[in-house]
């Protein structure tokens, strides 16, 4: 796995995390503008955590039984 693989998949856990927590914040009356920069914020540090955690245990050869996206889990 190279370094565009894990770049893409923090943008992939970035986008997904940030509209989620957004939504949230919308569904709980939130104006627009908090929503959106909460939304980010605890994006981008929910994708760090993320990519850190899988890059440590990929390094240690630990493979999530679910993501069997990674190039090892599909052989």
């Amino acid at each position: 796995m190279g370094t565009w693989f894990w770049i893409r998949r923090y943008f992939a856990v970035f986008a997904i995390a940030s509209v989620i927590i957004a939504g949230a914040h919308v569904l709980r009356a939130r104006s627009a503008k908090y929503a959106i920069s909460e939304g980010l914020v605890w994006g981008l540090i929910t994708a760090a955590i993320f990519i850190s955690t899988r890059l440590y245990r990929s390094r240690k050869g630990q493979h999530c039984a679910m993501c069997a996206d990674t190039p090892e889990m599909q052989k």
